[in-house]
């Protein structure tokens, strides 16, 4: 399921959803300017790899910034631009009611957090992955927790696939973004320990969900009633 759009109009301006979305697409204007060895060379110093943080906390090797600025920085990173679009839409769609519910600087801060969590639960999961992790929907999956916790009843206006055909229908947040949820297990489940194999962090979804499920409440700064 595509969403398209949520009937759940913002009560304010979401400058921080705004930045993020900006920062993110900055971030990748310049990494296709990069050659291939720079990019590689980029993502060795900024993506989250799992193998070499094992490798640096076992060896003693590396400072303590070193080892946790990737949990940080590999959130702004992105491996494309299907990747990059894909989570900036869904953060542009529900990201402005959450801030909205949260305030600008809470919701930063409850962001970073579901991302640094997203970050936690795909090192503990596979802590010997060689391969670099990039892209911000750890946290987005965080702020889609929090959305549906806050506006459970929603319509999200959604493409949905039904064998050959596709229709339009608008659904309640909380089928949408529940059975994406069911999906992240799912896959998550499916592809434990092949890490190394690529693809998806369906872990870090599954993580990020989770923070966001369990910071949300302390976060929010009213209750909004939909």
């Amino acid at each position: 399921m595509i969403p398209l759009r949520d009937e759940n109009r913002s009560g304010s301006f979401p400058i921080v959803n705004v930045l993020l979305i900006a920062a993110c697409t900055v971030v990748f204007l310049y990494e296709v300017t990069l050659p291939t060895d720079g990019l590689k060379a980029f993502f060795d110093q900024f993506a989250l790899t799992p193998g070499r943080i094992s490798y640096q906390l076992g060896s003693g090797s590396g400072s303590w910034a070193e080892r946790i600025a990737p949990f940080f920085t590999s959130m702004f990173l992105h491996g494309g631009w299907l990747h990059l679009i894909g989570n900036m839409w869904f953060l542009w769609i529900f990201g402005d009611n959450v801030e909205d519910s949260m305030g600008s600087v809470r919701y930063l801060l409850f962001y970073i957090l579901c991302g640094l969590g997203a970050g936690a639960a795909h090192y503990l999961l596979g802590p010997g992955s060689r391969l670099p992790t990039v892209g911000a929907s750890g946290a987005i999956a965080g702020v889609l927790a929090a959305y549906v916790v806050e506006f459970p009843g929603a319509r999200v206006l959604t493409l949905v696939p039904l064998g050959f055909f596709i229709r339009v229908m608008e659904l309640p947040s909380v089928a949408v973004i529940g059975i994406w949820f069911l999906i992240q297990i799912v896959s998550s489940a499916l592809s434990f320990g092949v890490a190394d194999k690529g693809g998806v962090a369906f872990s870090a979804h599954v993580g990020g969900f989770v923070a966001g499920l369990l910071l949300v409440r302390l976060f929010r700064r009213r209750r909004v009633v939909v």
